[in-house]
């Protein structure tokens, strides 16, 4: 009985050391929430608001940039660290026109009708 025991002990102990492909999770997941991470601690660090960073990151995992902008948000204030206004250049859109000038009108001159008894020699 003691032979059977160590003939099912030794496979165990065999695989338990491998990594078997496949059974991990996706490399390609992990980066895209590694990287959704990092972009919630920038966010944080930018001073900008969480549903900022939503909007301007549509593609990153949410839950991953909450839990990254969390975590920098806790390290900042741990370590008493302000953090630096982010510099994006804000479109300028020019005002629109007045209403207080009157609009001038486009007068169109008259053309020479063209055909039988033209001016050309």
């Amino acid at each position: 009985m003691m032979f059977f025991r160590l003939l099912l002990l030794v496979p165990a102990l065999l695989l338990a050391g491998c990594d078997i492909p496949g059974l991990g999770p996706d490399p390609k997941t992990v980066q895209r929430e590694a990287d959704s991470k990092a972009t919630g601690s920038a966010c944080r660090y930018a001073q900008r608001g969480i549903e900022d960073c939503y909007t301007l990151n549509p593609k990153a995992l949410k839950a991953a940039v909450f839990e990254g902008w969390k975590e920098m948000d806790a390290y900042m204030r741990e370590n008493k660290i302000e953090g630096a206004p982010s510099v994006i250049p804000v479109p300028v859109v020019p005002p629109p026109p007045s209403d207080a000038k009157p609009k001038e009108e486009v007068v169109e001159e008259a053309k020479p009708k063209k055909g039988k008894g033209s001016d050309k020699h």
